[in-house]
């Protein structure tokens, strides 16, 4: 691998040698949004897996180098079979160090905001927390002008504005990503990438660097499945009374959706946090989005605008999410989620 190239880190549930191993959805949706960024840099995508077995999951493999990628170093071990944060972090900063890619990017989940600030802190570079985009981009301070450096965009204060944040003289740049921000690539079924095999001891991780012991692992299913939810019915404020919920809950049930929530609506207890939509919550895509007395703030706009088809309910003609809708309709959700309701069981 050359200089200056685009590092992902692919997250996967590797764990059991008998399961074929999962790659998360979000180090599929920042491969993609590598390569396009490596397209204006003229460089290669390359990935950083680690785990164990890998050779018995080949095809695993292949798929993952579909959406785009040039090279995957595959780290194998039996003992990184459970993830823990020391081995992790230290044998991706020795393979960074190796490597000396330009960016790196991490998916912002558990793990990645775990070991990603542990490597930066190693490598003395910069690093940006829970992106919502990433642009390539000019920037100029002190008379001297940076070409195509990272533009690290999120949500700051709370989510009122969103920061630009630049590291032009990092090196690496590396960022940790929201899932659901970025859009995944067509999958080319032709794209092949070079398979490279990185051993522990090569990477200076030794047994010694093994502090800690996964005794049990519990897992815990959502409560919703918002980003693949084809329909989807959320409340805000104006429609957070009890009876309000209930009625969008009936409206998603009845159209074999599911039901979110603007930020207030979950911080207020009404719903939990795996029902939040918007810029501190999940991004999401669905077929048609049923906004229910949202008044429509830019926060919330941002998980939900690349709907292909956006209904708002809401009472005040005025409200901003009438300007993203592309179905209107001014009225109390008490009055007309029950319509609506009655409507669809009627013309089925």
């Amino acid at each position: 691998m050359s200089e200056n190239n685009i590092l992902v880190f692919i997250e996967n549930n590797n764990g059991n040698v008998n399961v074929n191993v999962n790659v998360l959805q979000v180090s599929l949706e920042l491969i993609s949004k590598a390569t396009e960024l490596a397209k204006t840099l003229n460089v290669k995508v390359c990935g950083v897996i680690l785990g164990f077995n890998f050779h018995l999951q080949n095809e695993m493999l292949e798929n993952i180098a579909h959406y785009g990628l040039d090279e995957i170093y595959v780290i194998d071990d039996p003992r990184l079979k459970h993830f823990t944060s020391i081995p992790y972090a230290k044998a991706i900063s020795a393979l960074i160090r190796k490597l000396n890619p330009n960016i790196v990017l991490f998916g912002a989940t558990t793990t990645g905001r775990d070991i990603a600030p542990r490597i930066a802190s190693e490598l003395k570079c910069g690093l940006t927390a829970d992106c919502t985009d990433l642009q390539l981009g000019e920037y100029t301070i002190k008379n001297k002008t940076y070409q195509n450096t990272l533009l690290q965009i999120r949500p700051a204060f709370g989510g009122n504005i969103m920061a630009t944040i630049v590291s032009p003289d990092s090196s690496p740049s590396m960022a940790t990503v929201r899932e659901g921000v970025m859009r995944l690539n067509s999958v080319d079924p032709n794209k092949k990438a070079i398979i490279v095999n990185e051993k522990l001891s090569d990477l200076n991780v030794f047994d010694s660097d093994f502090q800690t012991e996964v005794v049990e692992i519990i897992l815990k299913e959502k409560s919703v499945d918002l980003k693949n939810a084809k329909i989807i019915v959320a409340a805000g404020m104006g429609a957070s009374s009890e009876g309000a919920i209930t009625l969008i809950k009936d409206l998603a049930r009845t159209l074999g959706g599911e039901v979110a929530g603007s930020r207030p609506v979950i911080d207020a207890g009404v719903l939990t946090k795996d029902h939040q939509v918007g810029q501190t919550g999940i991004t999401v895509r669905p077929t048609l989005y049923i906004a229910c007395g949202i008044s429509g703030q830019i926060q919330h706009r941002a998980g939900m605008e690349e709907a292909k088809r956006i209904l708002a309910i809401n009472k005040d003609p005025n409200a901003p999410i009438f300007s993203i809708a592309h179905y209107s309709i001014v009225g109390d959700v008490m009055d007309v989620i029950p319509k609506i309701i009655s409507a669809y069981k009627n013309k089925l």
